[in-house]
């Protein structure tokens, strides 16, 4: 075999081998990238559910509320209604509460859950919701009583 054919075939075999590695590496990071994305969507998938629970409780506590008090509490008031009677002696007779524990007025990012009544987004009812992530009023990931989009 001459000098030029051997060097022609070490190259060949040598670009055979990076082909490989490359086509190697891209298998590798696609399978990265299956594996990365799924989890992060599972992590805002779970913080959303926890941020959800105590939202869902808290409702309960404040319908509970409205049965006993006739209204939901103002919301100057807020959540702590559900948890101490009103100063006024008559309104104290109707309350039978704590309505609910003071560790759920925090979300599970230890922020407190807002409170608002009559609701901007639930004029009927009230508005209740967490700051999301961010711990920011009026953003994309604030977490609320409201259908999903308002």
């Amino acid at each position: 075999m001459t000098l030029p054919k051997l060097i022609l075939l070490i190259v060949a075999v040598v670009l055979a081998v990076v082909a490989v590695l490359v086509i190697i590496v891209a298998v590798v990071l696609f399978l990265m990238g299956v594996v990365l994305v799924q989890p992060i969507g599972s992590a805002d998938r779970a913080l959303r559910a926890r941020l959800e629970l105590p939202i869902g409780l808290l409702e309960g506590a404040l319908d509970n509320y409205r049965l006993d008090m006739e209204s939901f509490p103002a919301t100057a008031q807020g959540l702590h209604a559900l948890l101490a009677p009103p100063s006024d002696p008559v309104a104290a007779q109707r309350w039978s509460g704590p309505y609910t524990d003071e560790s759920l007025l925090l979300d599970s990012l230890d922020q407190p859950y807002q409170y608002q009544y009559p609701g901007k987004r639930n004029p009927q009812k009230y508005d209740l919701w967490s700051l999301g992530p961010d711990g920011q009023d009026g953003t994309d990931d604030d977490i609320g009583n409201w259908p999903a989009g308002m």
